[in-house]
């Protein structure tokens, strides 16, 4: 028998899935973890926070702290911060809690039903941590709320209690429900949110179908806060020409959560719908373009990172560091179109974008640490040096070059490179990729990454751009390739001789105290220098605070011997440093270009009218 062409039978088993489906849709219902966080001892920079588990069917419960924070690839301990924990059943009984490891509370003998309450101490207003105090709220969710172990799929809702008559108002990529109630699908998406709780300033405006917000939390007039979110269109404007479309944001809304208070710390941190940027600016500095660099790096992680996004932080672990050998790529060329994008939305110009090169330039160049690791093994350094903390001295100095900047200067290149041996560039590169690999949300490898290259620009070109600078640590010839675009790459001081290591004078003491570890190839380093080490004279001059070592030398000739007299542990020393030329570079725009030099230029930084 049928009924409308329809099997009964299948219409049964239909019937049963139906039903099972409507049996699972009401228990996940009844399943939402519910959190409240409340501020009344904010002055103190505490809340006290609560979190209803329902329809638990394991015991103990695993209630922990994450050790890792997205965006971030070190390991935290997020539960020091976490005190005056109790755990209740429905009834209101109270929980027996065990502590199997710093992390973590096993709560014992629930009926199903665990109502778990702590309070939080948070001062550190950062892309890592929280920060509360009677100004704001500032949430990052890891360092902020515990979770349940083994239940991720589960959706959460966040009960926010302002404190009365505080003017404070809740900014986050959190779904709204209503002024103080969130909702996230699911625990990664809860744990990628932060949270600005403050009374900030808000400026918004439609692109492409989609609500781009800045929830701004500094003292500034309404020119300033408008005249900097036009600054900051500007940049999403730029960068969605680079991919050629926005992301789809979740909820259709993308935030800036900026955050620039005298107590916060420098910082940014990408989310997936939201990104959070903060700075110590002084309560009574102007507004300026402060952090603005940041916002520009921070938005590209919207396409590259968030979602453009490398197979090795997938799935991302909150309990466990997070190492990745594409860091060089997801950081390191977001760092590149950073100031190129900067310059192409007018925000600087393009001789102060060719100027600022040489920082980078400098750092990369002229550090050892590529004979010891090339980009790939940069990028693996990350949990070590990523917000990391030790106390036991490093050699980073002379092993380590930031996967930043190491790969700003590897996308430099490579866009160079294409822009002057082939019909393509790096925005055409970063477009494909998006769209094999970003807009669907397919991680790559990269190996994925150099076959993508290999499309573009030639099998030819990318065997060659890979082998020689990303498995291998081979320097790009910058200044040849600066050349093409009408960019002059040469020394800072021809013939400067030079010690090495940065020093810091000691009013106290009245020596001039090594502050930054001696590289290796460097005078100082070759004559034994070390950090620490306090220079008391050089050939016989004594040092004062207005007369430097760098100052001193400045008087003498490059192969020139002299002497420097310091003090190590109480002991007083005496070397001989043979002086050296100042490897500095610097970067500026030749003035008379040929006319293949300006065409390259302009579409590499168009000039914005």
């Amino acid at each position: 028998m049928k009924v409308k062409g329809f099997p009964i039978w299948l219409m049964g088993l239909a019937i049963v899935f139906v039903g099972q489906l409507t049996v699972q849709s009401a228990v996940q219902a009844q399943s939402v973890h519910r959190y409240a966080i409340s501020f009344d001892q904010a002055m103190q920079h505490q809340a006290r926070i609560s979190v209803e588990f329902p329809n638990i069917d394991e015991q103990p419960l695993q209630v922990r702290m994450s050790r890792t924070s997205p965006g971030r690839y070190a390991i935290h301990n997020f539960a020091k911060n976490v005190y005056d924990v109790q755990a209740y059943d429905e009834q209101g009984n109270q929980l027996q809690i065990i502590r199997p490891n710093p992390q973590q509370w096993n709560v014992i003998g629930h009926d199903g039903f665990v109502r778990f309450e702590y309070t939080l101490f948070a001062n550190r207003g950062d892309g890592t941590y929280s920060q509360i105090d009677e100004t704001h709220a500032h949430l990052n969710i890891p360092a902020t709320f515990v979770y349940a172990r083994n239940y991720p799929q589960r959706p959460i809702e966040l009960a926010v209690e302002l404190p009365k008559d505080s003017g404070w108002k809740v900014a986050t990529q959190l779904k709204q429900l209503n002024p103080t109630l969130f909702y996230a699908p699911d625990f990664y998406y809860f744990m990628d949110s932060p949270i600005e709780i403050s009374d900030y300033h808000l400026r918004e405006r439609m692109v492409d179908g989609q609500l781009i917000q800045l929830a701004l939390h500094t003292p500034a007039s309404d020119r300033e806060v408008n005249d900097y979110f036009a600054k900051v269109m500007a940049i999403v404007e730029a960068q969605r020409d680079v991919f050629g479309e926005l992301p789809e944001f979740d909820f259709g809304r993308y935030t800036f959560l900026s955050c620039y208070m005298p107590q916060a710390s420098g910082d940014g941190m990408e989310h997936r719908n939201s990104t959070i940027v903060t700075n110590a600016k002084p309560m009574e500095e102007p507004l300026g373009n402060t952090s603005i660099s940041t916002i520009s790096h921070e938005f590209f992680h919207a396409w590259s990172v968030e979602r453009l996004r490398p197979v090795s932080l997938e799935p991302f672990d909150f309990e466990e560091a997070n190492m990745s050998g594409a860091l060089w790529f997801a950081e390191g060329f977001t760092s590149y179109y950073t100031n190129v994008i900067l310059a192409r939305a007018g925000v600087i110009t393009p001789d102060e974008y060719v100027e600022g090169l040489a920082r980078t330039l400098n750092y990369v160049m002229l550090s050892p640490g590529s004979q010891f690791f090339n980009p790939i093994e940069m990028s693996y350094r990350a949990p070590f040096v990523d917000a990391a903390t030790a106390i036991d001295p490093d050699n980073n100095a002379n092993i380590f070059i930031s996967y930043y900047s190491y790969g700003s200067l590897l996308g430099l290149a490579l866009d160079l490179t294409l822009r002057t041996e082939t019909e393509a560039n790096l925005d055409e590169y970063m477009r494909t990729l998006w769209q094999q690999y970003g807009s669907n949300e397919q991680p790559y490898t990269i190996k994925d990454l150099k076959s993508t290259l290999a499309i573009l620009a030639g099998d030819s070109l990318a065997r060659a751009f890979f082998a020689r600078h990303i498995y291998s640590s081979e320097m790009p010839d910058m200044q040849q390739l600066l050349g093409r675009v009408g960019v002059e790459l040469s020394l800072e001081k021809e013939n400067e001789p030079y010690l090495g290591p940065s020093t810091r004078w000691s009013e106290a003491d009245r020596v001039y105290e090594i502050s930054s570890a001696p590289q290796m190839g460097s005078p100082a380093y070759e004559a034994g220098l070390r950090l620490g080490d306090r220079i008391m004279s050089v050939d016989g001059l004594r040092v004062e605070s207005n007369r430097s070592p760098a100052s001193i030398i400045q008087g003498k000739r490059v192969g020139q011997q002299v002497e420097i007299t310091f003090t190590r542990w109480g002991m007083t020393k005496r070397v001989s440093v043979q002086l050296k030329a100042n490897p500095r570079m610097k970067t500026e725009r030749v003035r008379r270009l040929s006319r293949a030099e300006a065409v390259a230029f302009g579409e590499w930084i168009p000039v914005r009218q």
